[in-house]
């Protein structure tokens, strides 16, 4: 860990990127759009730069309350004012400023992820060692495995055909979306057509209990796992369903904390974690349920939310520790933007289906200045015309 960083200015960059595909989920289509996210610089009295990433997905509230414009006034009105009114930051830092704003995991994701390259920058170590550090882990990987998430589809054609893309490239675990009405005979379709790939499901909270032998049959598919069957909160219900399935639950949505992790081990509610760092408020609250997950053997993965390379780099550092232990949602960036506002590419190794954790100091990667200025121009011109965004 750092001993000490002082941060002489935070600068705020409200982006939108274009997306090559689109996602279409239970709840909401984000593909073919300017994806938005609010991009956090620091910059240290020493001169180091640290970046991190409010990766929304959509401009309205959705996955999340949070939209990139509460993130710009929590941040703005709140979080970096109180920062800056507590320099230096120490190695002891409690971080109990933090609490001072419910909520806002994106946002404070964000900020902590900016202090956090900017210290690692300045100790001249990348990010994933720094996590290393805070994590007390005896080692890091070098690459993450990964897999690709897939969207619902026009069709059953439309969905082989999207799957066997990725796995020619070297893609070696498939995450498709499902809701209801789109569930059992697509999947059917994706085992027979597909039966050695590594296969799991999402359903982003589109069932309820009410739907439990439905979701039995998906015991006849050899799935990885189900990702968040039920409510977007619930932990409850989930303990219910899972002692019916063989198939084990993992939960996303409903894991904001350390402590919703332990309830949901407790209660049997799930037997996977999805560890996304935006949605537990960042590095260290996720790196605290890396620690329980792996004092209890409980399989972990990092989630994506489509992240610019900003996003991605800070995740890839997170995958590295060695309690995560499945393929992880972090794909190559051109399936993503192209180009991505960072520099260079994340690139999968298709003979591993890896990507490589970036080992530069810091961030580890660049961020192209001109790239940022345009999607910058792009989120004001968008806000401007749909949200009256001032």
């Amino acid at each position: 860990m750092f001993k000490e960083l002082s941060i002489e200015t935070i600068l705020l960059h409200p982006i939108a990127m274009p997306m090559v595909r689109s996602l279409d989920t239970s709840f909401a289509t984000q593909g073919a759009f300017l994806r938005p996210a609010v991009l956090v610089e620091v910059q240290t009295q020493n001169g180091a730069t640290g970046w991190g990433e409010v990766a929304m997905t959509a401009w309205t509230p959705g996955y999340s309350y949070e939209t990139v414009f509460t993130a710009l006034h929590v941040l703005r009105d709140f979080l970096i004012p109180d920062l800056l009114n507590r320099q230096p930051i120490k190695t002891d830092e409690k971080w109990t400023w933090l609490h001072r704003v419910r909520g806002h995991p994106f946002a404070k994701h964000a900020l902590l992820s900016a202090i956090f390259t900017a210290a690692a920058a300045e100790q001249n170590i990348p990010l994933a060692q720094l996590i290393q550090e805070m994590a007390g882990a005896g080692w890091r990987r070098d690459r993450v495995e990964t897999g690709i998430s897939l969207g619902i589809q026009p069709g059953i054609d439309a969905t082989l055909e999207a799957i066997a893309q990725p796995l020619a490239e070297g893609y070696r675990r498939v995450k498709q979306k499902i809701k209801r009405g789109w569930d059992v005979d697509v999947v059917r379709e994706i085992r027979q057509a597909f039966p050695e790939v590594v296969l799991m499901v999402d359903a982003n909270s589109d069932y309820t209990l009410e739907d439990a032998d439905r979701l039995k049959q998906m015991d006849d598919f050899d799935l990885l796992m189900i990702e968040q069957p039920l409510g977007y909160e619930d932990i409850y219900d989930h303990s219910r369903l899972q002692p019916q399935l063989k198939t084990p639950l993992c939960l996303d949505e409903s894991l904001h904390t350390a402590g919703h992790v332990q309830l949901m081990h407790q209660l049997g509610a799930g037997k996977i974690v999805n560890l996304k760092p935006s949605r537990v408020g960042g590095l260290i609250e996720a790196v605290k349920i890396h620690q329980f997950c792996e004092q209890h053997r409980i399989p972990v993965w990092v989630g994506g939310m489509l992240e610019t390379g900003i996003g991605r780099a800070v995740s890839l550092a997170l995958a590295s520790l060695p309690g995560v232990t499945l393929p992880c949602d972090l794909s190559a960036t051109d399936k993503y933007y192209r180009p991505d506002i960072t520099e260079p590419p994340f690139v999968l190794d298709a003979a591993t289906s890896t990507i490589a954790v970036p080992t530069g100091p810091g961030l580890g990667v660049r961020v192209v200045t001109e790239r940022v200025k345009d999607a910058e121009k792009a989120f004001e011109q968008h806000a401007k015309q749909h949200f009256n965004f001032q």
